[in-house]
């Protein structure tokens, strides 16, 4: 009976045995991950000056990366925004009938290029004047029936054409200069306005390739900057710890846990650098903003997006490219330098 007994409670223990190995096993990789973790974070501090001059080039990185991003988007903006106002104006001679107006009018439209068109008469010019000169008293003042009379009889008609490509209006000039209607009612004075800021819209449109250009090119110095100081931190950690690393193969420690601490410490390196970078580059272009938008250059598009609930993406995006880049950086030093440790 005492034997029964006896066999019993070793099962019993077994039992329990394989249920606390089970467990343990199925706990065992959180418990791994934590220390790399751990280890990884002592590591960082261990190097702090070069883990700082990593952390600081990495955020210069990024910073240069959102404001090539930034300087190519606004420019652009701006240079279409320009076009999107731009209008040709053709004048007619004064007193133009509203019908041959309407008749160029219909004539124009049925261009593909064309955008919208407005006509206005020379009574309709006058008005146009006087609203735009409401607060001149002086002008006002001196503006009796004569001097209106006058005027309007002096005025030009005027066709106000907006196009969806300003760079491609051949097809229009060709029906203003050739079209009989139209030959006959321009005005002997004053000639279409074809080019009126083509000139600024040429520079912005340059200014933001020039931006992308040259960003990208600072973009890469800096990225390469970057990833060799961390190459470098990695290096010399693993010379510093290389007994360590040693005693660690030893007793059987897999490829993962040695390597796992030197991409932590360089994943720290990038997170802090997204956070100092998101940061930075936020309130920087928060500060410039009303001064460019004084300028004239169109900021609304950048604008929407930092002050929406996609402010949270932008800094998660610079977190992962921080992440990223030294993940990489430590993957590379790691591959050449842990197995002469």
């Amino acid at each position: 009976m005492g034997k029964n007994e006896n066999e019993k409670e070793l099962k019993k223990a077994t039992k329990h045995g394989l249920k606390v190995m089970r467990q343990s096993r199925k706990y065992h990789p959180v418990r791994k991950e934590s220390r790399i973790v751990k280890y990884g974070a002592k590591g960082f501090f261990r190097n702090i000056w070069l883990s700082s001059a990593a952390t600081i080039v990495m955020s210069i990185t990024m910073i240069i990366l959102f404001v090539t991003i930034v300087a190519s988007v606004i420019l652009t903006s701006t240079a279409e925004m320009m076009k999107d106002k731009i209008d040709i104006t053709i004048y007619f001679a004064p007193k133009t009938s509203d019908e041959a107006l309407e008749q160029m009018k219909t004539i124009v439209s049925e261009d593909k290029n064309i955008k919208s068109v407005v006509v206005s008469n020379s009574e309709q010019e006058y008005n146009k004047f006087i609203e735009e000169n409401a607060e001149s008293e002086d002008i006002l003042e001196i503006l009796d029936e004569e001097m209106k009379n006058l005027m309007i009889s002096n005025m030009q008609s005027t066709m106000r054409i907006k196009v969806y490509d300003i760079e491609n209006i051949d097809s229009i000039k060709k029906i203003v200069e050739e079209n009989e209607i139209f030959v006959a009612n321009l005005d002997d004075e004053l000639e279409p306005t074809y080019d009126v800021n083509q000139k600024e819209i040429a520079t912005i449109t340059s200014w933001a390739r020039i931006a992308r250009t040259g960003g990208i090119i600072l973009a890469v110095v800096f990225l390469v900057i970057s990833i060799l100081i961390i190459f470098s931190t990695i290096r010399m950690a693993i010379f510093s710890r290389r007994e360590e690393i040693y005693m660690m193969k030893l007793v059987g420690a897999d490829k993962r846990f040695i390597r796992g601490p030197f991409l932590v410490e360089a994943e720290i390196c990038g997170v802090i650098a997204g956070l100092i970078s998101g940061v930075a580059s936020y309130f920087g272009f928060m500060f410039l903003a009303p001064k460019l938008s004084g300028y004239g250059i169109d900021v609304s598009s950048i604008t929407n997006i930092l002050e929406s609930n996609q402010l949270i993406l932008v800094f998660l995006a610079f977190i992962a490219s921080g992440i990223i880049i030294g993940r990489i950086s430590a993957m590379l030093a790691v591959s050449k330098y842990l197995h002469k440790a």
